[in-house]
């Protein structure tokens, strides 16, 4: 009996090593892969307001000729980039702000919803100077976006093609 019962703490102690040993390895792989993601790419605010200002050029050149399809998928990556925004640069204090243009960005997706020109031309004025509300509630006020006059790439037509 006597045999067994040491037997029996033997094992128990063997066990807790082997446990203990594991979880080390758990932990140590744990932090190898925090390390990683630290390391990892993430792209910057000014990455994500760069890419925005392209497509909000694009959709102004898209609701423009009336290609509603087109308009859609620039307002859908805008609003993509503003979930970029919120996911990985939450830590900025401007990315708090960057609710302010939700109101704007849906009156314009209502726009091209409705497919309706004027429409889409006052509510993308309304978003251009929402832009420029935050861009000086920010301190940022030297980033002013307007209606651009001539489009951002030459190797793209606007107009509908059917």
């Amino acid at each position: 009996m006597r045999i067994y019962s040491v037997l029996l703490i033997a094992l128990f102690f063997l066990s807790c090593t082997k446990q203990t040993q594991k979880n080390e390895e758990l932990q140590k792989r744990i932090d190898s892969l925090e390390i990683q993601i630290k390391q990892s790419y993430r792209p910057g605010f000014g990455e994500f307001m760069g890419s925005i200002q392209i497509h909000h050029a694009k959709l102004w050149f898209a609701g423009k000729n009336q290609n509603w399809k087109l308009a859609d998928f620039e307002i859908n990556e805008i609003k993509e980039n503003l979930e970029g925004i919120k996911n990985y640069c939450s830590d900025r204090p401007e990315s708090k702000l960057i609710g302010m243009i939700d109101k704007a960005m849906d009156s314009v997706s209502v726009a091209i919803q409705q497919k309706n020109p004027n429409s889409f031309r006052e509510n993308y004025m309304n978003l251009t100077i929402t832009c420029n509300k935050c861009h000086q509630e920010t301190q940022h006020e030297f980033n002013v976006i307007k209606v651009p006059e001539i489009p951002p790439f030459s190797n793209q037509d606007f107009k509908v093609n059917e």
